[in-house]
């Protein structure tokens, strides 16, 4: 490594910038993932029903549907109580007027993407006036966060292949520059794993040595970022508790130890190869 220390830094500081984009990909996917779940626990189907329906007959076929996971009647009464907590003002106008909200029945749904089928099943039951799930906001989000998950998935394939590359090129550009070694190490009778071995040594501490420094860099960088985002957005679930985020750190450490190993092992064996 103190002979080719040029290569030897170039990969080293490819694989650390490598690692810490790898990171904050993982970590932007693990909070899309979380905001996800979040808007998939409160998203809800309202289904506003006409005075002559039949509820619990309504309620039991709406039970039945296989992307409703939980389903609640909730009378006009409990309609304007909680219209009341949001603006006083309600219950002054309804007891001039009369109650004008109807009976209503709530569904939560396994997934996002199902409100809007719920929403076309119940809108075609016999006693449903009308059917709201927020299609304005809700579509765009899933969407939006389910192409931003994509596109994350995507990255973190073409970065380890990129820093796989980068280890095989840095590794083959070491072993050349030692080729007249290597030829003498051959004729003494050396084998192909002895020979193997020091180069594969070297991928691996560079591997080592990168992943402690993406960590170094990427943990107190993500966590003031995220302190940040539940200053400005306190709405967003950022990902912050240990439990969660030492999987995906120990991850790319690993990550890098394998591809600085793996990439070293098959540099050599080629190189090897061809010199054959």
């Amino acid at each position: 490594m103190r002979g080719n220390i040029t290569a030897t830094l170039a990969t080293l500081v490819t694989m650390t910038l490598t690692l810490l984009m790898l990171g904050f990909v993982l970590l932007l996917t693990l909070n899309v993932d979380r905001t996800l779940a979040q808007l998939e626990s409160q998203v809800e189907v309202a289904a506003f029903l006409k005075p002559e329906a039949a509820e619990a007959d309504l309620l039991a076929q709406v039970r039945a549907l296989p992307q409703v996971r939980e389903a609640r009647l909730v009378t006009r009464e409990q309609v304007l109580d909680e219209m009341t907590r949001d603006s006083p003002y309600t219950r002054d106008a309804a007891d001039l007027v009369g109650n004008p909200f109807p009976d209503t029945l709530r569904m939560k749904v396994s997934r996002v993407e199902d409100s809007r089928t719920v929403a076309a099943a119940v809108s075609q039951l016999s006693g449903v006036e009308d059917v709201e799930y927020g299609a304005g906001y809700v579509d765009p989000t899933v969407r939006t966060l389910t192409a931003v998950r994509g596109s994350g998935y995507a990255l973190v394939g073409l970065l380890l292949l990129g820093t796989l590359f980068n280890i095989l090129n840095a590794v083959r550009v070491a072993m050349y520059a030692r080729r007249d070694e290597i030829s003498v190490m051959r004729l003494l009778g050396a084998t192909r794993a002895f020979i193997r071995m020091p180069h594969v040594i070297e991928g691996l501490l560079v591997g080592i040595v990168a992943a402690a420094l993406a960590l170094a860099l990427l943990t107190p960088t993500y966590l003031g970022l995220a302190g940040r985002v539940r200053e400005l957005a306190p709405v967003f679930p950022v990902v912050t508790d240990p439990e969660t985020l030492l999987p995906v750190l120990g991850g790319v450490a690993v990550l890098g130890v394998l591809v600085g190993l793996v990439g070293s092992l098959f540099a050599t064996r080629r190189y090897l190869r061809e010199l054959e």
